[in-house]
């Protein structure tokens, strides 16, 4: 969730207009903001997670699951307790894209104290409980990162259906009902993308080819309103979708960190942008799109498509005449540049930015690296913009600058500290698909933030050359990449004054100081090459007191991220892929029906609640607190791999 400014807000048309001015104030109040705060220091570790959700409606007679359309009441109801009283709340809600999606955060950051990774997960099943309850009967909160019948014939409730030729989105697929109606954002940016590029947004992702799947696998569109834009960008052997609601109507789990002074956001921005392709096969959970199984795992390319609002000229197909810049990144992407000292000369991609932005900011002060940090996120456009907010105070509004910060959704975020406010210099983490059960968002979460306590306590180096970090982020995505796949990743990780003790690692910064890994190598270690990620966090452990709670608690969560990573337990979308697969219905032509997700969610969700117990998925990590067993069918027992 972005930026959520209040008012009136502006057409296409008007919007882009005023975006230069967008730009140019926006940039006149990241100067003033920069200059203000840039000597702040002392601010303490506090961290948080965000939680994105999707209400699904069971249907049990009919056997049919589909997302229901009531996240705006849901809202209102939560949202009251922190309008009564802001400071003492256990849980923040806001909206999110699709009108079927929340977003939860803990009420308060969790700050510097070991202790608090052990309430990270009964604050995320608080969450999950607060919301469920206002929920019927038959509606469950679930975290699934992608709807698998998204875009399929009748799969909202209630029933709507699509507009090709009029509304914000005009999909082939989605009606635009599905959008959440709370906010005017979100269909603004619908639309304005749509506009901005002159046409229906276009993703394909390659169908999984099984035994009866057609070859090549094509739809007929035309029966369903398919005009020339959708002819002409569906692919054959490929998944169409057309909407913004394919990717950001996908739930992800993100983490945001505070550090104490801005060169120390810098440097945690650098050292964890090698790291977000390896969380991203780690946690990979949607191999599943529009009804069908695909050949990919993770949303990422969906998601990037989803908002890719460069016009032909920027994508490269036609001459330069109007626009300024061939763009080679959707504004939804992975980070293309470096930001600390240390990072500098590992940005080895050539990258667009403003250059009269870029002499702006060097002329008033701002380093070479921050200035072409903010000149390449200025080359967009604004895609939203309220009439109330045209006109601002620069001194002290940062409305400008964050209206194309927050549009640029990258796999790492710099964000300077608001106005007026005692929140400092912060990195957010973005990569990471949800998880079926708090226990493993939670583990995703302690992992990471653990990650962050051992990088800046023995000054590690994880930088590879951005181009190295690209490729990762294509692997990361392929079917069964956390098994299959090699990834670049730094070997000699220890900076010349590493304060790694006893860990036997080697400081290097020449090319041989980065190779290709798999993802056991790098979080669990190679003798003699690599000492892994989950080493390295032991190491730190055991220079720290904790309590046997919290101890056990990490132990755990290590242990469900060490096993994932072995591949002795599945990722989220190899549990999928193999139940669908599996399941009886299935006729091996990558069709997702009704009765296969119906039996997909309401497993998930029995696995979610302990009420299903799934060591293929989970392992042995939480037998041990199960609660009882609900009986399962036969078939599910055998396919699902779970067992009552």
């Amino acid at each position: 969730m972005g930026l959520l400014t209040e008012g009136q807000p502006l057409s296409w048309d008007e919007t882009k207009q005023l975006a230069d001015h967008v730009r140019q104030h926006g940039i006149d109040q990241f100067l003033n903001l920069y200059h203000q705060l840039l000597d702040r220091k002392g601010d303490v570790l506090k961290w948080g997670d965000e939680v994105e959700y999707i209400i699904v409606k069971f249907d049990h007679i009919n056997k049919t699951a589909k997302v229901r359309l009531c996240a705006q009441d849901i809202l209102a109801q939560l949202n009251e307790k922190e309008a009564n009283d802001p400071h003492n709340v256990k849980s923040l809600w806001r909206p999110e894209y699709g009108a079927y999606m929340i977003e939860g955060t803990p009420g308060k950051p969790y700050g510097g104290l070991l202790a608090h990774f052990n309430i990270v997960e009964a604050n995320m099943r608080y969450r999950r409980e607060e919301a469920q309850q206002l929920l019927g009967p038959d509606e469950v909160l679930m975290t699934i990162t992608n709807f698998p019948r998204l875009g399929c014939p009748e799969f909202t409730w209630p029933v709507d259906q699509p507009t090709p030729k009029i509304g914000p989105s005009r999909s082939l697929f989605i009606p635009d009902s599905a959008i959440y109606k709370g906010h005017p954002r979100f269909s603004t940016l619908t639309r304005n993308i749509r506009q901005r590029r002159g046409e229906r947004v276009a993703i394909n992702i390659p169908i999984f080819k099984d035994e009866n799947t057609p070859s090549p696998f094509e739809e007929d569109l035309i029966s369903i309103g398919g005009d020339t834009d959708s002819l002409n960008a569906a692919l054959p052997d490929h998944v169409y979708m057309d909407a913004m609601a394919f990717g950001m109507g996908c739930c992800c789990l993100q983490m945001t960190f505070q550090a104490c002074c801005i060169k120390e956001a810098r440097t945690l921005y650098d050292q964890l942008t090698p790291l977000c392709p390896i969380l991203l096969a780690l946690t990979a959970a949607s191999p599943v799109f529009r009804g069908y199984l695909t050949d990919v795992d993770c949303r990422w390319n969906v998601i990037s498509g989803s908002v890719d609002c460069r016009t032909r000229q920027e994508r490269g197909l036609e001459p330069l005449t109007t626009d300024k810049f061939v763009i080679p990144k959707s504004r939804y992407d992975s980070t293309t540049l470096y930001l600390s000292s240390q990072g500098e000369k590992f940005n080895d991609v050539p990258l667009v930015y403003d250059e009269t932005i870029y002499n702006k900011l060097k002329s008033a002060d701002i380093d070479h690296q921050m200035a072409q940090h903010v000149a390449h996120l200025f080359i967009r456009d604004t895609v939203s913009l309220f009439n109330e907010k045209v006109h601002q105070d620069d001194t002290v509004e940062m409305d400008h600058f964050e209206n194309i910060q927050s549009t640029n959704w990258q796999t790492m975020r710099f964000k300077p500290p608001p106005p007026k406010s005692t929140i400092g210099w912060r990195v957010e983490f973005r990569p990471c698909e949800v998880q079926l059960t708090d226990f493993e968002n939670a583990a995703i979460v302690c992992f990471v933030v653990l990650l962050t306590r051992v990088i800046l306590s023995y000054q590690l180096n994880f930088l590879i050359p951005i181009s190295k970090v690209d490729e990762n982020m294509s692997k990361a995505q392929k079917r069964s990449a956390a098994l299959t796949e090699k990834f670049w990743f730094r070997k000699n990780i220890a900076a010349s004054t590493s304060k790694t003790a006893n860990v036997n690692v080697n400081s290097s910064n020449d090319d041989a100081s980065y190779t290709q890994m798999s993802i056991n190598e790098i979080i669990n270690g190679k003798t003699g090459e690599f000492p892994g990620l989950i080493p390295l966090i032991h190491s730190y452990l055991s220079s720290m007191e904790v309590d046997t709670d919290t101890h056990c608690t990490i132990q755990q969560y290590l242990k469900l991220i060490s096993r994932r990573a072995s591949g002795q337990i599945d990722t989220t979308a190899s549990w999928i892929r193999r139940f669908v697969q599996d399941h009886p219905a299935y006729k091996r032509d990558s069709v997702v029906s009704d009765e296969i997700n119906y039996d997909l969610l309401m497993t998930a969700d029995g696995i979610r609640s302990g009420r299903i117990s799934c060591p293929r998925l989970l392992g042995d990590c939480l037998l041990a607190n199960s609660k009882t067993k609900e009986t399962i069918p036969p078939a599910v027992q055998k396919v699902y791999s779970c067992t009552p």
